[in-house]
């Protein structure tokens, strides 16, 4: 069995901490910010109100670097962040029952498997679970428990099972079509899925085809959609997208929708504690480097997250006027907004036991990078601040230090999960790398 390769000598080395966290919360303007007012600790909090009326709009494209020399990503005093294994642009990360860590690598429409010895910090084996998929992005085991039966994956238009059992490496038989037709072509190409805690319904994810554009259709075809889909349901080529779907696990329940107007819900989970279901948020362009701001939220059943009429709760679209004044007052407004053109992608509880208590069941979101903003966001790994089981609208940076003062970028955050160590991993697609990161400050957390 192969072993995961690190070609960078560089990185046989482990980070103990990164720079000590300035203090404080930044809000208003200051929370928008840019990559030079990261560091691990680090909190922002940006509010309804602290949204600019406009905001001018640049293109700062970023490319591709090898890590310096030395390099590696920072994190707070008193973890440790070393590299774990390389793949060919891993993205979404889900770690099965029994502790085998299957990464779905959709531009090469295959999911592997990787494999820890006990004791180990690195993958002793590494399998491709599965081939010949189309896009693979999201998976999900299923039902939930330390026995699975199946498990899910995610195409770009389809959502197939696999016959599954603990240990298992390899598909031992053929895809069974579960969801035959999802949306596809056009942008925003990968779906997510999450079953709900009782384990009666399936959620996908499904993004926007397009930035904006809606089709202008009759009060008539309006309200039709609206009595099939919900409040907002987009038609034309956007209908049945923008939307997280819900059906039974084994699809015989048919697509409903679950959620409407949610530009591109690129990470979709439930939460462990409260049962909610979350999206990590990739919001519109176009509109300035300061607007709108991303976002991580719980979703609600049958609520209407503004796309592509409105954002961030009634503010108008202006390439949208007036076309809906009914749905101004019935925008959800979601509960971490985060700063624009960061595009969030995956979103993971931590479930371990070995970090502080203050991070149980935080929510962990891997912030991608922004290409459309003059000073660049993003790049970065943060976690939402929970109180009592709901999101008090911070977040604080995780891991930083993926672009250099120069502007260069180096890294770009896409999954992350609880390994069943209780160390978080973190993956990248840039130099597809993933990472390790353990809590090394005192004893273990009980």
């Amino acid at each position: 069995m192969p072993k995961a390769a690190l070609p960078y000598a560089l990185l046989l080395a482990t980070a103990l901490s990164g720079p000590a966290a300035t203090g404080g919360v930044l809000t208003g303007a200051d929370a928008y910010g840019d990559y030079t007012k990261d560091a691990p600790g680090n909190r922002r909090h940006i509010t309804l109100g602290d949204l600019p009326t406009r905001s001018k709009s640049d293109s700062n494209m970023s490319s591709m670097a090898p890590p310096p020399d030395g390099a590696l990503p920072q994190v707070p005093a008193g973890f440790k962040v070393e590299p774990f294994a390389q793949l060919k642009r891993p993205r979404v990360i889900r770690v099965a029952p029994n502790g085998d860590i299957f990464i779905a690598q959709t531009s090469g429409d295959q999911v592997s498997v990787l494999r820890v010895a006990d004791g180990s910090s690195k993958p002793s084996q590494t399998e491709v679970f599965a081939t010949h998929l189309d896009g693979p992005f999201g998976i999900a085991f299923y039902p939930a428990g330390p026995n699975p039966q199946y498990l899910y994956i995610a195409n770009e238009g389809s959502v197939v099972r696999f016959p599954y059992r603990n240990g298992d490496m390899k598909a031992s038989g053929p895809a069974e079509v579960i969801v035959p037709k999802l949306p596809s072509g056009g942008g925003h190409v990968t779906r997510d899925i999450a079953f709900s805690s009782d384990g009666t319904k399936l959620f996908i994810s499904v993004g926007s085809s397009s930035n904006v554009d809606a089709e202008q259709s009759s009060a008539k075809d309006i309200a039709a959609a609206e009595k099939e889909r919900g409040l907002g349901a987009s038609l034309g080529d956007e209908a049945w997208r923008a939307d997280v779907l819900v059906t039974s696990p084994d699809g015989k329940a048919g697509l409903k929708s679950y959620a409407n107007g949610i530009r591109n819900c690129v990470g979709l989970t439930v939460a462990p504690q409260t049962g909610d279901v979350w999206c990590a948020t990739n919001e519109r362009d176009a509109l300035g480097d300061d607007l709108p701001p991303d976002y991580a939220t719980r979703v609600k059943p049958g609520a209407f997250y503004g796309w592509p009429w409105y954002y961030i709760g009634d503010h108008e679209d202006p390439r949208r006027k007036g076309e809906r004044p009914d749905l101004a007052d019935k925008v959800t407004v979601p509960d971490v907004l985060i700063q624009p053109h960061s595009a969030p992608l995956q979103i993971a509880f931590y479930t371990g036991g070995q970090f502080p208590a203050e991070y149980r069941d935080s929510p962990f979101v891997t912030l991608h990078g922004s290409w459309n903003r003059a000073s660049r966001t993003g790049y970065k790994v943060v976690r939402a601040i929970m109180k009592d089981g709901k999101p008090t609208g911070e977040y604080e940076d995780f891991l930083t230090g993926l672009v250099t003062s120069a502007g260069t970028v180096w890294g770009r955050p896409v999954g992350v999960a609880t390994a069943h160590d209780g160390a978080l991993l973190i993956g990248e697609d840039g130099n597809g790398m993933v990472w390790r990161v353990t809590y090394t400050g005192g004893a273990e957390a009980k």
